[in-house]
């Protein structure tokens, strides 16, 4: 499993990269790191620490399944997709990501 605190605590005051259309509420000061169940966490655990995204309170409830939502059929998916590829540029802006035979 992938875990780090600092990874995670990294969405502090960050801008929410979920921003799903008419949920979003565009304040950093609610951003947390969410997780997304990825499939390969067993039951009760949370996904590792690189599947996820920065997310605002209202887009983490959606992801969390405390709101209830009625998005077209894959725009959940897509969003989710792209948060998830903009916090890892995020965290490489950051130097937070070390990558092994990574070219200069």
């Amino acid at each position: 499993m992938i875990r780090s605190k600092k990874l995670r605590n990294s969405a502090r005051d960050q801008d929410c990269t979920l921003m799903l259309d008419e949920i979003c509420n565009g304040d950093s000061g609610t951003t947390v790191f969410a997780h997304f169940n990825d499939g390969y966490q067993g039951m009760g655990l949370k996904a590792n620490d690189t599947s996820g995204c920065f997310a605002c309170s209202s887009c983490h409830d959606v992801i969390d399944g405390r709101v209830k939502h009625a998005f077209e059929p894959g725009y959940l998916s897509e969003r989710k997709f792209l948060a998830n590829q903009a916090t890892l540029h995020i965290w490489d802006d950051l130097g937070m990501l070390v990558v092994k035979g990574r070219a200069a």
